[in-house]
């Protein structure tokens, strides 16, 4: 019988075709396209199984023996880009650098490592509104020019907003530091804080120096600024705080006049500034009694003490005991030497202090910020 018989008689219920299975293996497709209608009839039979309910997943390698993806790769800078020395900021070292064009790196001098340690100390982070009261018994002793260029240290070396008010009762002199953009003062400022609601209103009543320390001015006549009260210092702190993140307060001579209460109930911390001379520590070390018996013993425990040089040299006082006297009670003590510029009393400019003189400012904002608030935890929101 030949093929097409065979045919018809399987059609028809002839005998039926031979089913017993070869001995050879079905050949495997040879191509592509011979492979794929299986492949798809396996996908068409997952999906109706899938409907049904019941998935059958095609065979595959045991998970055991699948090798793990590559993780994602780390694009950090820290990972891509080759470690450099610092560049050196002084000395023949910078200028080895500079005249090499930067191809002959000797890296930082000492000098420069620990300048940068403290431009760090004074650039941390600080949480919420850090207050700090100058206070000085004594006139002459450079109060006020200490205020200013402690003032202008912080602004120079953070990113964020530091203010300076005058709140000394006796024509302060605090203005005369910055060049003056505004004839306003902190009284204007009071009387028109319901229309302060940003920066730019409150700037509009303040002067700002090279350094981007602004100053609040007190009123020039005395007859009216001794009439600026303790609620009235709150008030204007209280408003201050929202815009700015560091406020120093030069604060007269007297304890007793009817501001200090408010600065020194709402300050975070004290410096209390000192000449070299005898009377001036002995001041000096009377503003810290004074403090201490009338309820402010643990500002004074926080406080940082200024011994300031005002003239070249201090004769035959040892400063070094007076320096231990004060470490004694305070947290921390600062000395600030002799310098033509601040000698003035005329603006400040920290480009025209001596090299010396930029480093011991550094250092007494350094300690002033070894007390900042960090962030996370408790922090005074208001005045007391």
């Amino acid at each position: 019988m030949d093929a097409r018989a065979e045919d018809t008689a399987s059609r028809d219920g002839g005998p039926a075709a031979d089913t017993t299975p070869s001995s050879e293996p079905d050949p495997a497709p040879s191509t592509v396209e011979e492979a794929e209608p299986a492949a798809a009839t396996t996908r068409q039979v997952d999906t109706a199984g899938a409907a049904r309910g019941d998935v059958r997943r095609p065979p595959g390698p045991s998970a055991a023996l699948t090798p793990l993806a590559p993780g994602p790769t780390d694009l950090s800078s820290a990972q891509l880009l080759r470690p450099t020395r610092p560049t050196p900021q002084s000395g023949w070292r910078r200028a080895v650098f500079v005249a090499s064009g930067g191809l002959v790196n000797p890296g930082e001098s000492e000098a420069d490592v620990a300048r940068r340690e403290l431009v760090d100390r004074v650039n941390q982070p600080l949480a919420g509104c850090y207050r700090i009261a100058m206070l000085s018994l004594k006139g002459g002793v450079g109060k006020t020019t200490t205020t200013a260029a402690l003032g202008s240290t912080f602004a120079s070396a953070r990113g964020d907003r530091v203010v300076a008010v005058d709140a000394n009762p006796d024509r302060g002199t605090l203005a005369e530091k910055v060049p003056v953009e505004t004839t306003a003062t902190v009284r204007h400022l009071l009387r028109d804080a319901a229309l302060v609601r940003r920066y730019s209103d409150v700037r509009a009543y303040t002067s700002q120096g090279p350094s981007r320390l602004e100053i609040l001015a007190s009123d020039q006549d005395p007859a009216v600024s001794e009439a600026f009260s303790e609620l009235d210092y709150r008030r204007t702190v209280d408003l201050l705080e929202h815009f700015y993140t560091i406020v120093l307060t030069d604060c007269g001579t007297g304890l007793m006049h009817s501001a200090m209460r408010g600065v020194l109930d709402v300050a975070d911390s004290l410096v209390v500034v000192s000449s070299s001379s005898i009377d001036g520590a002995l001041s000096a070390s009377a503003t810290l009694d004074w403090l201490d018996a009338h309820g402010y013993g643990d500002l004074v425990a926080r406080s940082v003490a200024v011994i300031n040089y005002v003239r070249r040299t201090s004769g035959g006082v040892d400063l070094d005991r007076v320096a231990d006297h004060f470490a004694g009670r305070c947290r921390a003590v600062a000395r600030l030497p002799f310098d033509p510029h601040l000698d003035e009393g005329a603006q400040i400019h920290l480009e025209k202090l001596a090299p010396r003189t930029r480093t011991a400012m550094l250092e007494l904002a350094a300690l002033v910020a070894d007390d900042f608030p960090r962030a996370g935890s408790q922090v005074r929101i208001g005045p007391r």
